[in-house]
């Protein structure tokens, strides 16, 4: 089972506004949206995170090593004196209208081979560069946004119930309310510690950040980070339903029209055009009728409606269904969530067509972890978003 403890955290210190200094995690934010939080306040963690490409002579990784030593002298950042966990209360309403307050503790997780067991994957990952978080890693020396774990100890919640001293609160642009509370009691922070290690941890968010620091692990084993680097920042929430709130992440394609779509399909799904036009009332209406929604580059809908026989044998998922249906055809995917964000691509003419697929369910991922699955790539989009900046880990305090 995996190690997990508490560690010396960076964090802002009580003059700096949470709201307006951290950020949602890299890999969501455009362009625009990195220089609007940029242009909120002169120390925005996107500074440091998300560093911007310049013409200097210094990589923008230096520019943030250089920026974080920085803030650190000047007390915009301070370092806790002794090690903690940090417990993060996230309270919002979710998609379906319902209100739900959330908790799970941040520290430090070991970092395992892939395969070894205690820490898991849930899904396959896409081909992607890790350069960037690594370089990142490497020249800052500190784990600057946490990797998201589902742990699959029971009463894990139980235990994170009782509040820590109260570091920050503040409601963001979306309406959801993010708490921070620190805990370096020992009992208290033995028993968390306990708790955590004493069953296995899914990967929900975040497995390239899992991905490169087994890399940096590597490179840091004969140096004086070696002990730190055996371990990387983490978010730990129990794996269960009351604790979880998942959207889905919808398909895009390419190199395939609406039409070829619709024309492969058809022997898989029953294919019916939609009566009305397509607009965000189709993601609800999906769950109700049991079906995916295609829409063309013209946004004309069809419900796709799995036929019984079709996909026997293959889980529950739609991403599932949807990997196997085209496996043989030829088609360019590509992976985004948000009714408005996919129309809006489609619009731009950045894609030929587009599948909106239902969320994965609970049962479906405590089963990918029961038995060791994976699922096709982008098969969960778990909500609200960590915020960044909340908590870092330098790897050498």
């Amino acid at each position: 089972m995996p190690i997990f403890a508490p560690f010396r955290a960076l964090r802002y210190s009580a003059q700096q506004d949470l709201l307006q200094v951290t950020a949602p995690p890299y890999d969501v934010l455009s362009g625009a949206d990195r220089a609007a939080l940029a242009a909120r306040d002169a120390h925005n963690i996107v500074a440091i995170d998300l560093p911007a490409s310049s013409d200097a002579a210094s990589s923008p990784y230096e520019a943030a090593a250089a920026t974080l030593r920085e803030w650190r002298a000047s007390g915009v950042l301070t370092l806790d004196p002794r090690p903690s966990f940090t417990l993060y209360r996230m309270s919002f309403v979710d998609a379906n209208g319902q209100h739900r307050n959330t908790v799970g503790v941040i520290g430090a997780l070991e970092v395992v081979d892939e395969g070894a067991g205690g820490v898991l994957p849930h899904e396959r990952t896409t081909p992607k560069a890790k350069t960037d978080r690594l370089d990142l890693t490497r020249a800052t020396s500190t784990n600057m946004s946490p990797v998201w774990g589902l742990s699959l100890r029971e009463q894990l919640t139980d235990a994170l119930v009782a509040g820590g001293e109260l570091l920050g609160e503040f409601r963001d642009d979306d309406g959801v309310t993010h708490r921070v509370e620190r805990v370096d009691d020992p009992l208290r922070v033995r028993s968390i510690s306990s708790l955590v290690a004493s069953a296995p941890v899914l990967i929900a968010d975040g497995h390239h950040r899992y991905a490169i620091a087994r890399t940096y692990r590597d490179e840091m084993s004969e140096t004086a980070l070696a002990d730190a680097a055996r371990t990387t920042m983490t978010y730990v929430g129990e794996l269960v339903e009351q604790q979880l709130s998942i959207a889905a992440i919808h398909r895009l394609y390419r190199d395939i029209t609406g039409q070829q779509l619709r024309q492969v399909l058809a022997s898989t799904f029953d294919v019916v055009p939609l009566d009305k036009p397509v607009n965000a009332q189709i993601i609800a209406e999906m769950s109700q009728r049991a079906a995916l929604c295609l829409v063309d580059d013209q946004l004309s809908g069809w419900w796709l409606t799995p036929k019984a026989a079709a996909f026997s044998g293959l889980r529950d998922l739609d991403s599932d269904r949807l990997e196997s249906a085209l496996r043989t055809a030829t088609h360019e995917v590509a992976y985004q969530h948000g009714f408005d964000e996919v129309s809006a691509m489609l619009r731009a003419g950045q894609a030929e067509a587009a599948i909106f697929i239902r969320p994965t369910s609970i049962a479906e991922i405590r089963r990918t972890a029961d038995e060791r699955l994976l699922m096709p790539p982008k098969s969960t989009f778990f909500t609200p978003k960590l915020r960044t900046g909340l908590v870092m880990r330098p790897l050498d305090a």
